[in-house]
């Protein structure tokens, strides 16, 4: 479960260029495996990480909708990639380029989702950031009742504005 009383502090690490992280969960979201890196940028011990739902490392400044949109395409057995601000277990931040997948089995039945991050681009951090914010006040003005969809919102009418689907743009920054 994850703790609410890690409170981010601000402070930020930065991802190595070469750095990797990898983790698997089960249908319901729950961590399975956690690579050597995903267990330093987390903070999180194997042990309290395993078992855990991957929001454990939510950040609050990301918004509900993003996450709405990767667990829907990854339901389709589609790929997503994305740009996702953490909490580690310390209240620092660090931002990942994800690509999430499902992992099936030889029937081709959904058996769990895969996730590989590596170190984002700080042009695409710029850029993505000013999104999140307008599409994390959309969903606090909205309220918890309609704060996914007052955040989709956002996401599709600046999609629309810049005549870009979110693959493009994600792909594009």
């Amino acid at each position: 479960m994850k703790d609410k009383r890690i409170v981010p502090t601000g402070k930020e690490r930065v991802m190595r260029e070469d750095d990797f992280i990898v983790s698997k969960t089960d249908l319901t979201g729950r961590i399975t495996y956690g690579n050597s890196v995903f267990i330093e940028y987390s903070g999180y011990s194997e042990e309290e990480l395993l078992g855990t739902q991957h929001n454990i490392i939510r950040h609050p400044e990301m918004p509900r909708a993003d996450f709405k949109l990767l667990w829907d395409t990854i339901a389709q057995k589609k790929e997503i990639f994305a740009y996702v601000k953490n909490l580690a277990k310390d209240g620092s931040c660090y931002w990942v380029f994800a690509n999430v997948t499902a992992s099936l089995d030889n029937r081709g039945q959904t058996i769990g989702y895969y996730s590989v991050r590596r170190k984002p681009r700080t042009e695409a951090i710029a850029a993505v950031t000013p999104l999140y914010r307008a599409m994390l006040a959309a969903e606090q003005r909205a309220g918890a009742k309609n704060a996914i969809d007052a955040g989709v919102k956002v996401l599709t009418d600046f999609l629309n504005e810049k005549g870009l689907s979110y693959d493009e743009l994600v792909l594009a920054i």
